[in-house]
């Protein structure tokens, strides 16, 4: 009989990606959502609810005889969205999250996956341009600059509590900056990535698009594939303390922008515009998952964001835009 994994948030980007992987991979694959993309043209799971993971019926329900649990089930997005938004977010995630920790439980899951963030990270050693990796172990002291980031912490802490109180094999991925195709690129919840793809590919060869702040931060950023195979492997592993899946190579956000127009073949300029920006300086340190996972990102950011721009770029000609 195959293995039973349940991926909530398995409508999402993702969700989606780590979906279509383990059941190519042989696994009998359950993903839950309250809302469902329409990018995928086919089947890739076994079986599918809608729902509301807010409440504790659905989350019982659906992780009935489930060997494996993988939670990426969250109110997210961009800097629009995370950082501006509070209560409604902390609210829905750690009801979600809540919920989907004690059902797994309770229904006696062999093995429970957490997708944390980078954003759990503390402001005050990110307030420069710097370059170095963050460890896993600077999250404490904490103090996070957004309330996407404190939740995420908190979640974290919860299940350290579960794995403490009733053994429960935890997995933690915090993750930085995930992209490629297949995921949201326009209307405020898509990442930097996918939203600079859509801005070039509407602009003009000479044009301008627009950037929130001085387009000096730094960031870095993993590949959709390496991400998967970063959840796979850690979930596979006896590792049960969180790790960073991302990439170690940073690139300011003007950088990235200019990266993605040579791809596009165009010459861009940038307008810089207020608006959220996030910490100044953020960059993954990868060693405790090269150490503990054998893993390592092996897409280079030129190929992972030439699939994602081509695949946006398309997006944007069926929906009948205007592209250059």
């Amino acid at each position: 009989m195959k293995e039973k994994v349940l991926i909530t948030g398995g409508g999402g980007f993702i969700g989606g990606h780590l979906a279509e992987t383990l059941k190519k991979m042989g696994y009998y694959v359950i993903v839950a959502d309250k809302l469902y993309h329409n990018y995928r043209t086919e089947k890739y799971y076994d079986k599918k609810y809608v729902v509301d993971l807010k409440y504790w019926k659905p989350c019982f329900k659906i992780t009935k005889d489930v060997d494996y649990v993988y939670n990426l089930a969250a109110f997210m997005g961009g800097m629009e969205i995370v950082g501006v938004t509070g209560a409604p977010l902390m609210n829905e995630n750690i009801r979600i999250n809540a919920n989907m920790i004690e059902a797994s439980h309770q229904n006696k899951i062999q093995r429970y996956f957490f997708s944390s963030s980078a954003c759990a990270y503390p402001e005050f050693i990110q307030t420069k341009l710097i370059k170095r990796g963050i460890k896993e172990d600077e999250a404490i002291p904490a103090g996070p600059d957004t309330y996407y980031g404190w939740e995420k912490l908190f979640t974290e802490k919860m299940l350290e509590a579960y794995a403490r109180d009733y053994k429960t094999e935890v997995r933690i991925a915090r993750f930085h900056n995930i992209y490629g195709p297949l995921g949201t690129f326009e209307g405020g919840k898509e990442k930097f990535p996918a939203a600079c793809c859509r801005k070039v590919a509407l602009v003009s060869d000479g044009g301008t698009i627009e950037v929130f702040g001085d387009g000096k931060a730094i960031r870095s950023y993993c590949y959709i594939s390496d991400c998967v195979d970063g959840i796979i492997k850690l979930m596979e592993s006896n590792y049960n303390k969180p790790v960073n899946i991302g990439s170690d190579r940073p690139i300011s956000v003007d950088d990235l922008a200019y990266l993605i127009a040579n791809i596009a073949g165009k010459n861009i300029q940038i307008k810089h515009i207020q608006g959220p920006t996030g910490v100044r300086g953020r960059n993954a340190d990868i060693t405790l998952a090269k150490n503990v996972l054998n893993w390592s990102p092996i897409v280079s950011l030129e190929d992972g964001l030439l699939i994602t721009y081509d695949w946006i770029r398309a997006m944007l000609i069926k929906s009948g835009r205007k592209v250059y």
